[in-house]
């Protein structure tokens, strides 16, 4: 065997590679900004999907020849194609509103440099090719006081984090400015420990940080009991403490990148609660923007709906009947009127397009105030994804085959035209589709036998049908526990659903399950959707965050091919690149599913939508012709159901009257 060159100048020849992938990288984004030079005078879309996928599958196909897996490059080329249509859509928003134009901008934001407002505000300059002067404020008021003074072009105020939620004190400034919501930006928050360069996690006492970050890493933080917690106006001022303090018992909470600026070495990382964290800020200024067509847009609207029952609902079906999807929906109370409430919706449309304008219209009729706070590019990029098909190796022999005759397209049997009649899932108590509507509790294991007697009861009383026990892997004497568990169901005429998230699931579930549920992140795995579909009993199949409609179908026609009729969809939200950690809830999905399909559909709002909002959801379900919910126990705020422990009553009061 030959000798291996010294590691040395291997190192220098992957350095070598690295900077002439670099400079690849920046000519590819040259490139792409003369793409957006040529569809600002064509007026073409910014996105070209189809183009994309095949752009992805020849560099699949490519890679492959290479010894390259097809998801790394898949992977890979979408965060180039991200990074490029924000370039575009960054040029041609400001070739569209000339006075942004500016060598600099003046931004003010929370907190000192290295905050996470200060790392958005850096991001969101760079793409723009403007220097940023500094504004560092203490509080959101003092940032909106900023911009309307004209001390500062630019606002930058964050508004939601995929593990915290929604940052209220930020809608509630918005109630009581003349600003105008302009752009957006989301970044990954990476929460580290940060703390002096020769300190470890045994020396740290007490550890500073912002109110925030301390709420989404409060697993880590339950699990060193021994620190003392001291908060911050911000992520900046809790860095500046310890960088000050010359102790090595103090640390903060905060990103790697802002530590840096303050001399800190990162002592753990992966702080957060969940995998993907990430934050999304809203810009403001003084003056409005307008938004090319050809780029996606987003409008920010805020109302308050008249006082009789149904007034929301009313003024969602408005959205719906002119094709609009809400993404975002929250409500805030109305300073001075006690148990009224202002809502703030994201819908994504451009202001000035014909449904948009006939919606706020018909909306200034129904409701009693409506403002728009502004339309703006929206920064989500849906990853471009490739089918199955794509993804798999195409054996030679296909490759030499030659298909001669076309034959006629075959029915899908998912399709109303092959079924027109609605299909009726019926098991136990548990009645979905045509026209029928139930509801099922989702639970999670472990939980003991006491445990678990007292909450069936308690979901009999508040009137579900069924009960989904999912975290069958975390559950000790499992099958023992199964059984007692469906004798006690049993007792309170409850429908037994087990939920297989894991192959190894699927024994147990077969064996004690009235109704089996395959967990989305399950949906595309063709061997479990065989076998589910040579059952005899009722399988309910959850969408994958990252699927479409078709991919849904697809695997449910795969299923009923088997022989299994007794299937049952559900929709429990989808993911974007930039809201991976919360999904949306797609009740988009919901209407075109029920207008292509015979199957019962439920859904799922538990992930989604924040549980002081579920009512207004529930109604919507309803309204949109949903056949059932399902609700994940565990998904609830504690908080919510403390303060109003009838709250599953009323919600199924909603759905069923």
């Amino acid at each position: 065997m030959s000798k291996p060159q010294p590691l040395n100048h291997t190192r220098e020849q992957i350095t070598n590679l690295d900077n002439e992938l670099l400079a690849l990288l920046a000519k590819r984004r040259e490139l792409s900004l003369d793409v957006a030079r040529s569809k600002e005078v064509d007026v073409r879309p910014i996105r070209d999907t189809t183009r994309e996928k095949e752009l992805l599958s020849r560099l699949v196909k490519q890679g492959r020849e290479q010894g390259l897996d097809a998801h790394y490059v898949i992977s890979l080329y979408q965060s180039i194609i991200e990074d490029s249509v924000l370039n575009q859509q960054a040029y041609l928003h400001g070739r569209a509103n000339p006075e942004t134009q500016q060598q600099q901008y003046c931004i003010a934001y929370l907190g000192a440099r290295g905050s996470y407002s200060y790392l958005a505000a850096s991001r969101y300059c760079d793409r723009r090719q403007v220097k940023m002067q500094d504004l560092g404020c203490q509080s959101f008021d003092e940032i909106v006081q900023a911009v309307e003074s004209g001390h500062a072009d630019y606002g930058f105020l964050p508004i939601e984090n995929t593990s915290s939620g929604s940052i209220n004190e930020v809608y509630d400034v918005l109630q009581h400015t003349s600003l105008a919501i302009v752009g957006e930006t989301t970044i990954e928050v990476g929460h580290c420990l940060l703390a002096n360069s020769d300190s470890n996690i045994s020396d740290i006492k007490t550890v500073y940080a912002h109110p925030q970050p301390i709420s989404q890493c409060s697993r880590y933080l339950s699990q060193h009991g021994e620190f003392k917690l001291e908060y911050c106006s911000s992520s900046a001022e809790a860095m500046e403490k310890v960088c000050n303090a010359n102790d090595n018992s103090v640390a903060a909470i905060g990103s790697a990148e802002g530590g840096a600026l303050y001399q800190l070495e990162a002592i753990e990382t992966g702080l957060a609660n969940q995998k993907v964290n990430q934050s999304r800020f809203i810009v403001v200024a003084r003056k409005a923007v307008e938004v090319p067509s050809q780029l996606p847009a987003k409008c920010t609207l805020i109302m308050a709906t008249g006082q009789k029952p149904g007034a929301l609902v009313e003024a969602l079906l408005v959205l719906k009947a002119r094709n609009l999807n809400m993404s975002k929906l929250e409500s805030r109370p109305i300073p001075g009127t006690p148990w009224e409430e202002m809502f703030y919706l994201d819908v994504d449309a451009n202001l000035s397009s014909e449904p948009m304008q006939a919606a706020l219209k018909e909306l200034e009729k129904t409701t009693r105030f409506i403002k728009v706070l502004g339309c703006y590019p929206c920064e989500t990029v849906k990853p471009t994804q490739l089918s199955n098909s794509q993804l798999m190796i195409e054996p030679d022999t296909s490759k030499a085959t030659t298909v001669t005759a076309t034959e006629p397209a075959k029915q899908l049997r998912v399709s109303k035209q092959y079924k027109s009649e609605a299909t009726q899932v019926l098991c136990g108590q548990l009645n979905l589709g045509a026209g029928n509507i139930g509801a099922i509790a989702q639970v999670q294991l472990p939980l003991d036998l006491q445990q678990f007697e007292q909450l069936a009861k308690h979901l009999k009383e508040s009137g579900f049908q069924a009960v989904a026990i999912q975290g069958l892997s975390q559950q000790s004497d499992l099958i023992n526990s199964i059984a007692k568990f469906k004798h006690v169901l049993t007792q309170f005429d409850l429908v037994n659903v087990l939920v297989i998230e894991h192959e190894t699931d699927l024994p147990i579930a077969t064996q004690f399950a009235d109704v089996v549920m395959l967990s989305g992140n399950l949906m595309y795995n063709q061997a479990i959707l065989t076998q589910l579909g040579s059952l005899l009993i009722p399988v309910v199949l959850e969408r994958n965050t990252m699927a479409s409609v078709d991919d849904l179908l697809d695997a449910a026609e795969t299923l009923l091919g088997q022989g299994n009729q007794q299937l049952i969809l559900c929709e429990s939200g989808v993911s974007t690149l930039n809201n991976s950690g919360r999904p949306s809830l797609d009740l988009a999905a919901l209407v075109e599913l029920k207008a292509l399909s015979h199957l019962p559909i439920v859904v799922n709002p538990s992930y989604a939508i924040e549980t002081e909002q579920m009512a207004t959801f529930v109604r919507a379900i309803k309204q949109l012709k949903g056949d059932g919910m399902m609700l994940n126990l565990n998904a609830l705020e504690a908080s919510a159901l403390e303060a109003n422990p009838e709250l599953l009553n009323e919600l199924l009061r909603n759905l069923y009257h």
